[in-house]
């Protein structure tokens, strides 16, 4: 059975696609803003899980609505979470099990229990955390044991598939400091290699 991975490149949904790839045929799936956006290193860290990846292209004035709630909020955390199911409704209406890496201590993006429930009801869908259960500690550990990583800040030279760094690059482009809105040194990462066992 297959899965849709949703897929930044980074070490969680990295470290979730190779646990799920043990019970399920993975398709990494990577969401942007812009169709015309390059995503090499996203590809690159596909490549090197050695999983089929496909770029999604969110449906158009998402950006501004997503820019407008940051705006009138003054925080990221509702707009992700709305960015984050808006891909996870484009996987569902594909696939019968959406793979997501949100950790357990994650705050954002995640999705309620109740939203869950609604979303799998209405696409007969499955959504599979295999990371909920881990902490960022452990996560961290079973990630330096299968990967090699970079890190840096998001929107810097870490060119992976994380929403936040086109919505930052957005603001940017209309003359809005990122950084009212979203917190400095918020450090992203990128999956570089594969180590063997």
């Amino acid at each position: 059975m297959k899965a849709g991975m949703l897929f930044s490149g980074g070490k969680d949904s990295s470290l979730a696609a190779l646990m799920l790839s043990r019970d399920y045929e993975i398709e990494l799936n990577t969401f942007v803003f812009d169709k015309e956006k390059g995503i090499p290193g996203v590809e690159n860290a596909a490549k090197t899980l050695g999983f089929p990846l496909k770029k999604r292209v969110f449906k158009e004035g998402l950006l501004n609505i997503v820019m407008e709630m940051m705006v009138e909020n003054g925080y990221p955390n509702d707009a992700i979470n709305l960015v984050h199911r808006s891909a996870i409704r484009c996987l569902c209406e594909e696939y019968d099990v959406i793979g997501d890496g949100t950790r357990l201590n994650d705050r954002v993006p995640m999705l309620d229990y109740a939203e869950i429930q609604r979303l799998e009801g209405k696409y007969n869908s499955a959504l599979v955390r295999p990371l909920l259960g881990f902490g960022r500690r452990e996560v961290n550990r079973l990630v330096e044991k299968y990967f090699t990583v970079e890190y840096g800040e998001t929107g810097g030279h870490i060119k992976n598939g994380d929403y936040e760094s086109e919505i930052r690059a957005a603001f940017s482009a209309k003359g809005i400091d990122p950084y009212k809105i979203f917190p400095s040194h918020h450090e992203q990462s990128l999956i570089t290699g594969r180590k063997l066992q």
